[in-house]
């Protein structure tokens, strides 16, 4: 039986030999430029943003009816024929949104000589609704005439199509900033962008209510007043970011 027998130094030369392909494979690479290019990304990283400015239509009204007597029924019952004369105008109005805020039964006290004394009693009874801001001015007016004692407040918003509509306008203006932001500090570095690596989006804000114009006024009387009680809405903004980040 024959053997063959390899020498050693042959398989010395064999394991160089591919250690150096290898190692040689490696600094080709490395040394070439495309390939490291690919492996070293380089981006940009810009925020836009985008506001848009839409016209309020719809009031948002709190009122109520306060009523003191002398016992706590009388009071209550005053204060719940009042209430059901008040809701049923704003129902025949046909108001949105219409619901009970608050109602409240408390005693009044007098003090004298440092004594406290049980006078009486205070009942409240509020609610709030939406209407169209052209039509809410007479609709205080009527609700005083009907029972209502008491305006708390009344805020302005925009419609709930509006507010989707500009919340998606803002998204595109934000997105088109970031992008000419990313456009024009490339461009005046000489360089030219390749593609947006992420996208992070700071979803559109829903818009503040705008300072009410109906203040002090709204709190006094309104049976003497001859003509309707002026309410005057105002801007509503929704504002929206986009950050993208760009390889270059």
């Amino acid at each position: 039986m024959n053997y063959s027998v390899i020498p050693s130094r042959f398989n010395s030369w064999h394991r160089f030999g591919i250690l150096s392909l290898a190692l040689g494979l490696l600094t080709l690479t490395f040394s070439n430029p495309v390939l490291a290019q690919e492996k070293l990304l380089r981006t940009l990283t810009v925020s836009g943003r985008g506001v848009e400015r839409i016209p309020t239509t719809l009031s948002e009204v709190r009122l109520g009816v306060e009523v003191q007597g002398k016992t706590a029924q009388e009071v209550q019952q005053e204060a719940a024929r009042r209430s059901s004369a008040v809701v049923a105008l704003l129902r025949s109005r046909n108001v949105e949104r219409l619901e009970t805020t608050g109602i409240s039964l408390n005693p009044v006290y007098s003090y004298n000589n440092n004594v406290q004394r049980l006078t009486g009693y205070s009942a409240t009874n509020t609610v709030s609704f939406r209407l169209n801001t052209e039509q809410t001015g007479t609709l205080l007016d009527d609700a005083v005439k009907a029972g209502a004692t008491r305006i708390d407040g009344i805020s302005f918003v925009a419609a709930d199509a509006a507010i989707a509509t500009a919340q998606q306008q803002a998204l595109r203006e934000a997105t088109q900033d970031a992008q000419q932001q990313a456009r024009t500090v490339l461009s005046s570095l000489e360089l030219t962008p390749k593609e947006v690596v992420s996208i992070q989006v700071n979803a559109a804000n829903p818009p503040q209510p705008p300072m009410p114009l109906y203040d002090r006024a709204a709190q006094q009387s309104l049976e003497s007043r001859a003509t309707p009680t002026p309410v005057i809405g105002g801007e509503q903004q929704v504002q929206a970011s986009v950050t993208l980040q760009i390889s270059y």
